[in-house]
């Protein structure tokens, strides 16, 4: 009760907006993935005024990287892209962008567990940007100068990243992926977005599972089903799989001996070829490579039943 009547004098409107995508409040300014202060405010159901005055009351907790006004020049070439009832009938004085950092401060000064949930919201955007980005590295590369002149994005200081968003959306997935010895982030990363594709079953055939190997195949969707082949020396144990099941059914593990590389099975009709076990993934040089033949998923499956 005491919270909403703060909330209330402060000027914060009941609920958090969820009309809009926070992707595409993000925008690139001085090199930084940053966001407007009329966007952050709608999001938290703050007024803008009300929004700016609470930073105000705390300045020192947001220096120059965590928030910056922007100059006239560079309001005048935001301004174009800014469609928030807030700005269409004009500022009076040029906006404020906060950086990722400064929104991470936000739920400190906007005391409320709404407030903290969006920005949990908010953050896990950012991070979901960079490694989409990170990803895709590749297919970036292979887009044409002409091409990326027309998302505007070469050089483009105030462009919103949902356009690239976008144009990665309709274009194919790269079918290889190399990882460098140390790129264990983006090995595990790149990795989890292969198994959270899966709607029903993920078949994954490696000869040395363990405990990190069943850390990454719980980032799978709710209700698709595991079946693991490994050797018989791997180091998992039957306690090891009742508590995942515990927790994340439902897994089947069979010893086999068969298979010398690893593959990870998509419902029985997408197979990646794995060059390390993904318990290792980023740890030495190893690629992964999507299998384009049909057929390939066919004789593995086959000799899966054969077992």
């Amino acid at each position: 009760m005491k919270n909403n009547q703060k909330e209330q004098s402060a000027g914060i409107i009941p609920g958090l907006s969820d009309s809009r995508d926070i992707k595409s409040m993000i925008y690139v300014v001085r090199g930084q993935q940053v966001m407007l202060d009329s966007d952050l405010a709608e999001l938290y159901g703050v007024e803008t005024k009300a929004f700016n005055q609470a930073v105000g009351r705390n300045k020192e907790r947001f220096p120059e990287e965590f928030r910056f006004q922007l100059s006239e020049e560079e309001f005048d070439s935001l301004r174009s892209q800014i469609v928030t009832s807030n700005t269409r009938g004009g500022r009076r004085y040029r906006p404020y962008m906060f950086t990722e950092q400064g929104i991470a401060m936000l739920s400190g000064i906007l005391r409320s567990e709404a407030a903290v949930q969006m920005s949990i919201r908010i953050m896990n955007t950012f991070v979901e940007m960079r490694r989409f980005i990170a990803n895709n590295a590749l297919l970036f590369e292979k887009i044409s100068n002409i091409e990326l002149k027309q998302l505007d994005y070469q050089k483009s200081t105030d462009e919103k990243f949902y356009k690239v968003f976008q144009y990665i959306e309709d274009h194919a997935e790269s079918e290889q992926k190399i990882f460098f010895d140390g790129q264990i982030y983006d090995a595990y990363s790149f990795i989890t977005a292969i198994i959270q594709k899966a709607s029903s079953e993920i078949i994954l055939i490696d000869g040395y599972v363990n405990l990190d190997t069943l850390n990454i195949l719980a980032k799978k969707n709710a209700g698709v089903d595991v079946k693991i082949y490994t050797y018989t020396s791997a180091q998992l144990t039957n306690k090891d799989v009742a508590s995942f099941n515990a927790q994340y059914p439902t897994l089947t593990v069979k010893k086999a001996q068969t298979f010398h590389d690893r593959f990870i099975i998509l419902d029985r009709k997408t197979a990646y070829h794995v060059g390390a076990s993904i318990k290792d993934a980023g740890k030495k040089c190893f690629g992964i490579s999507l299998l384009e033949d049909p057929g390939l998923v066919k004789d593995i499956l086959n000799r899966l039943n054969t077992l």
